[in-house]
């Protein structure tokens, strides 16, 4: 080897390492950072002697990326789900719950019991009026807050929906940063690095799936088919509501759905197209679930209005008359039943804050004068109607009859069934999304391996170095010759 080819070499060699040390620093400084793939640098034989760089390999594993953003998706769909049934069952209570709906059926029930067994007793009548008030109150409040988390849910669809046209805008733009700098023969680590994450981030809202496409670029498909980005990004449409009542529904179009490219998509938790993440738990909650607790709460308003509108219960009444709860002041139209458990209200008649007399639950709501203020035959007959068993004409509670207290906790019964479900779901996703979260940690930087790569290539810089040194030494003898 000649002199100049020996100095070649060394030079080419001192580039090189010089040239890996800095990516081994990058991969150490990156240790931790989301999204990161492994570099190496990719060497060979020169053909006119020494080492050529051939560019920057980056290190990933498609299959467990793919999984990885499946077991996000999931884990965040069923975190959502889970903090609407959490939030219900905090509306109605648990039966041990002082202030829950079974504990205030039940003390209307005790309260109409301890008036009949003193009706001359005005302060239990009043206590039996405001036993009631508690039922209502709970039945109320907790209708509300269905309505408020179905509120919720509207902008937070609206906030995802964005957040989702902005990402497919970014990894649009990547691909074509990522297929000129292809094309320019530059490193794309980085730019690929950016886009994983971008895709990461977006895999929580809608579980994808990632196609490689030529030049580097990538095409994006969710899990239910819908085509999100290949060449150009998908314009995902929603139009937010500023207050959802019961009364609106995507079914009656007073709510908004999804449109892609101005194409109507389904939203439902089935087949909807961008189901498996935080937007299809939004819509679920939206559209499916808050609905359905709607319909019960309205149920059990139904079933408490129609046991005291029946004249065998209070003789006073005649047919088409409301009872002692209504449908602000007004009888129960089966026609108007959405919404029932946010209306209630005591009849005017009895309730002494709209001018009515509080011993006409002893003696009849449509009584015109005080009647034998012994007699307890109609407080009986109102304590009797609540534990009497009856099939409720409405909501998802079967065939079965029920007491108003049974009836109550069949429905909080069906809320602790459906949150240990969620959090059984909510447990296998978690221990999913962790155990990815340790093979995608697994797959990428090992400091220690890197640090063991260092010192070989401190070894080769010394060595190419100490080549260099030894043909300076043998010029400057060669030059004293």
């Amino acid at each position: 080897m000649s002199i100049s080819g020996a100095l070649s070499n060394a030079m080419t060699g001192l580039r090189a390492a010089g040239r890996a040390s800095q990516v081994v620093s990058s991969n150490i400084s990156n240790a931790m950072t989301p999204g990161y793939g492994v570099r190496s640098l990719s060497l060979s034989s020169s053909m006119l002697g020494g080492v050529q760089i051939d560019g920057i390999a980056r290190k990933a594993n498609p299959a467990i990326i793919a999984d990885y953003r499946l077991a996000t998706a999931d884990h965040g769909q069923a975190s959502d789900r889970m903090a609407f049934l959490g939030q219900l069952e905090s509306l109605v209570g648990t039966p041990e719950n002082p202030a829950s709906l079974s504990a205030r059926i039940a003390k209307f029930e005790s309260s109409l019991i301890s008036a009949a067994s003193r009706p001359d007793a005005p302060e239990r009548l009043t206590a039996a009026l405001y036993a009631a008030q508690d039922v209502m109150s709970v039945l109320g409040q907790a209708s509300q807050g269905v309505q408020t988390a179905r509120s919720a849910a509207d902008q937070q669809i609206d906030a995802q929906v964005n957040a989702l046209n902005t990402g497919l805008g970014q990894v649009r733009d990547l691909n074509a940063q990522i297929t000129k700098a292809l094309s320019q023969g530059a490193d794309t680590s980085a730019l690929q690095d950016m886009r994983q994450q971008i895709v990461d981030d977006l895999n929580t809202i809608v579980p994808m799936r990632q196609l490689q496409r030529d030049n580097g670029k990538v095409a994006l498909y969710s899990t239910g088919g819908a085509i999100l980005l290949d060449g150009t990004a998908a314009t995902v449409s929603f139009d937010p509501s500023n207050q959802i009542t019961a009364y609106q529904s995507i079914g009656a179009g007073t709510l908004s759905g999804l449109e892609i490219n101005g194409v109507p998509i389904r939203t439902d938790s089935v087949k909807g197209a961008l189901i498996g993440g935080t937007l299809g738990a939004q819509f679920e909650i939206r559209d499916e679930l808050a609905p359905q607790a709607q319909s019960q709460l309205d149920a059990l308003a139904r079933d408490l209005m129609e046991r005291f509108e029946d004249p065998a219960v209070d003789p006073s009444l005649l047919p088409g008359d409301p009872g002692l709860f209504t449908d602000g002041g007004l009888a129960f139209d089966p026609l108007a039943e959405t919404g029932l458990a946010g209306r209630l209200t005591l009849n005017p008649a009895v309730d002494p804050a709209q001018g009515g007399q509080a011993w006409r639950l002893r003696d009849g709501l449509n009584a015109a004068t005080q009647g034998n203020v012994g007699d307890a035959r109609q407080l009986q007959r109102l304590s009797d109607t609540l534990t009497a068993a009856r099939t409720p004409l409405s909501g998802s509670f079967g065939g079965t009859a029920f007491t108003a207290s049974t009836l109550t906790a069949n429905f909080t019964s069906q809320i602790g069934t459906d949150i240990a479900a969620g959090e059984g779901h909510l447990s296998f996703a978690s221990t999913r999304l962790a155990s990815l979260t340790q093979a995608i940690l697994a797959e990428g930087v090992d400091t220690d391996h890197e640090m063991q790569r260092l010192m070989q290539i401190e070894q080769a810089f010394a060595a190419n170095a100490r080549m260099i040194e030894a043909v300076d030494e043998m010029m400057q003898t060669l030059i004293r010759l």
